[in-house]
């Protein structure tokens, strides 16, 4: 996965609908555990990407940065 796929996933109506496209890839963000679970589902109906939300550490959410390298370990 790359950044820009993790984009398009938070842009989503649920999560964070105003993403600016601008946002640094390291700035700090905030994902509530609803969020969480969308983002994981999303992020497996499109990617096959196959991470539980109950073994998925919120500390690994804090930024896109952040969201694609824990997405990239976790891809099957």
């Amino acid at each position: 996965m790359t950044e820009k796929d993790v984009r398009e996933l938070l842009a989503d109506q649920r999560i964070f609908p105003d993403l600016p496209a601008d946002l640094p890839s390291d700035a700090e963000l905030v994902i509530d555990s609803m969020a969480l679970v969308w983002l994981l589902h999303q992020a497996k109906a499109r990617f096959g990407v196959d991470a539980d939300p109950e073994d998925s550490d919120l500390d690994e959410f804090t930024s896109i940065a952040r969201i694609t390298s824990y997405l990239n370990s976790v891809r099957t």
